[in-house]
């Protein structure tokens, strides 16, 4: 996975090859195709790889630090732990999963694997906002929904390239503006901190000043941040 991580980072999408992976691995060909069969699997298998930080079989958000930000009494307290997660993966991730985006426009499989990736993502901000709404109210005036896609922006790997790379953030630093920017634009300012009200019964969207959607349930995959 590092070999091809590597080619990955340096080549692109589009200038990489099987057998430049094998030859980084120093494995044959033939051994990367039996493994792995298309690019687009080995650069999705690279991609869980990296976002996790290890191969272990554990579904991300079965992992202690999502117990942990569960467990969490105050929204500075979660949003912290969520960050420092969400940065370290971003950190390994970002350059590979842009790379499923930038190539997704002329193939099929990207395609797929894109809409695939963007959905986990709305799964792991769905997580964290109701997470969120354990512990203290979301802002007046918002919704589940709408707190959602705000949390699912957040997360995009764009988002942390720009800062990081483009802008020259210390990845330290884009954890404390994501953590600060979720309990931000979420939650009351009194409730960002221990001692703040806790969480009443989150405001749904209104049908006829919101268009009506289902957030994704946390539960419906065992599956990645994916592309976040």
């Amino acid at each position: 996975m590092e070999a091809a991580a590597a080619v990955f980072l340096e080549r692109g999408y589009g200038g990489t090859t099987i057998r430049a992976i094998a030859a980084a691995a120093e494995v044959s060909v033939p051994t990367v195709e039996a493994l792995f069969g298309t690019k687009a699997r080995l650069l999705k298998a690279a991609i869980d790889v990296a976002i996790a930080g290890d191969d272990e079989p554990v579904a991300v958000l079965d992992r202690p630090w999502a117990k942990a930000a569960r467990e969490a009494q105050s929204v500075e307290k979660l949003v912290s732990v969520v960050a420092g997660v969400l940065g370290a993966a971003q950190r390994r991730s970002a350059g590979l999963v842009l790379a499923v985006f930038e190539g997704s426009s002329g193939d099929a499989e990207l395609r797929q694997l894109a809409a695939q990736m963007a959905a986990q993502r709305a799964v792991t901000a769905a997580w964290i906002v109701e997470s969120v709404t354990r512990v203290a109210p979301l802002r007046q005036g918002s919704s589940v929904e709408e707190a959602v896609d705000t949390v699912w922006l957040l997360m995009d790997p764009a988002v942390f390239d720009r800062l990081t790379r483009q802008r020259q953030w210390a990845v330290e630093r884009y954890e404390r503006w994501v953590a600060a920017a979720i309990a931000r634009l979420l939650v009351p300012d009194a409730a960002q901190t221990p001692g703040g009200p806790r969480a009443d019964r989150p405001r749904r969207a209104r049908p006829d000043r919101e268009r009506r959607r289902s957030a994704p349930s946390a539960r419906s995959t065992a599956g990645s941040w994916g592309a976040w």
